[in-house]
């Protein structure tokens, strides 16, 4: 079935053929006639399903046809709030965004911290259709009464579950306490929890209509996952010998802080290996622009913290290392889910050590398999890793 099925305006659909988009995703096929139909949805679909166009074209639809058509927005006014965890989030929805709506008369903007506020207050003045924001920002912008919710239509909580996992919720409740309580709520995230549910209940309306999609073995990415145990002190070494010894051309290598991140790229560069780091302690346009050259080709190895996990869109990325293990299982499945998309293969390949046995064995019953262990016997370990436990539980949940 194509869009043209789903109810989309003319000019959507043409906006769709520009961007070469054929036929809707399983999301894209149940949210967005759920959304048109102005219910509140809770839906459960993966990065890279086709999630964002899913809650994005609805709205668009929405706001360009019928009685909408020729409506005028009041200054500091918005009508649609989409909140993300992240400023890369922000920037690729609003991108998309754009694209779709090129062919109509709407308006919108990204809003995230880390940047000049005075500019994005500019683009507030006369008002803005749809407003892509992280919540620390928002927050920021209606105490300075830079913006106000009075005629919001639609609030979207895209990435629900890492928004809580990034300690967001306090911010989420104030944003949400201040919106009307006739709107649209629709919410998005990987995986339903109970703290997912826990905000839906806050926010949405007990008549939502809940979506799961599943993920569809035949498009399922082909990920070649292997493990190989390392003593801490080894683990610069062992990166390096990789790159080297096997060939690796590009990859994209996740630790946990950003001073390791700044030490590891200069570990790296010492052993002849040009590398760069991402996180939060850089500023966004210094992060954008890494971001770009990492994906032009320009940066083969790009050292981030968890920010990069979600939400980017790398194309074609070959590899990805977890240099430090995740504290979460599902953070693993998010990092992993950089490589192998649209049908291409990848490679994750993650470092552990025997401090790491707790978030291995986490990560082993979470996919309901052990990962591949290889050895290198240039490394030998010191402190050996045990064979993991599949159904591991952790002392506080036990």
């Amino acid at each position: 079935m194509g869009f043209s099925k789903l109810g989309l305006s003319p000019n959507l659909l043409k906006a769709l053929e520009d961007v070469g988009y054929k036929t809707p995703t399983a999301i894209q096929n149940k949210a967005i006639p759920a959304i048109l139909s102005g219910r509140d949805i809770i839906a459960a679909a993966q990065t890279g399903t086709g999630k964002t166009a899913s809650f994005a074209l609805p709205i668009l639809n929405q706001f360009s046809t019928g009685k909408n058509k020729d409506r005028t927005l009041r200054g500091k006014r918005i009508r649609a709030l989409i909140l993300t965890p992240t400023r890369e989030l922000a920037v690729q929805v609003e991108a998309s965004i754009s694209q779709y709506s090129k062919h109509l008369e709407l308006s919108s903007m990204a809003m995230y911290g880390g940047t000049e506020i005075e500019p994005q207050k500019q683009r507030l003045i006369w008002g803005v259709d749809i407003v892509v924001a992280t919540p620390g920002r928002l927050l920021d912008m209606a105490h300075q009464r830079a913006l106000h919710f009075d005629e919001l239509e639609v609030l979207v909580l895209d990435e629900a579950d890492r928004m809580l996992d990034m300690g967001f919720i306090d911010d989420i409740n104030k944003i949400i306490e201040r919106l009307p309580l006739q709107r649209q709520n629709l919410l998005f995230s990987a995986t339903i929890s109970n703290e997912v549910r826990s905000l839906a209940k806050r926010s949405i309306n007990d008549d939502a209509i809940e979506i799961s999609i599943k993920a569809d073995k035949s498009s399922k990415p082909k990920i070649d996952q292997w493990l190989v145990t390392v003593d801490k002190s080894n683990k610069s070494a062992l990166l390096s010998y990789l790159i080297k010894d096997q060939n690796w051309q590009q990859a994209l290598i996740f630790i946990e802080t950003k001073h390791g991140a700044a030490k590891l790229v200069s570990q790296l560069e010492k052993r002849g290996i040009q590398a760069e780091c991402i996180h939060s302690g850089r500023t966004q346009a210094i992060r954008e622009q890494i971001l770009n050259d990492f994906k032009s080709g320009k940066i083969h190895f790009l050292v981030s913290t968890g920010i990069a996990a979600r939400g980017i869109d790398i194309g074609e990325l070959t590899r990805v290392v977890n240099y430090d293990l995740p504290g979460q299982a599902d953070e693993y499945i998010h990092r992993i889910g950089r490589t192998g998309r649209a049908g291409a293969s990848g490679e994750a390949v993650s470092f552990v050590s025997k401090d790491n046995f707790r978030e291995l064995c986490a990560i082993e019953s979470r996919l309901n398999h052990l990962l591949e262990r290889k050895e290198f016997e240039e490394f030998p370990v010191k402190k050996a890793v045990p064979v993991s436990v599949l159904n591991f539980v952790p002392k506080h949940k036990r």
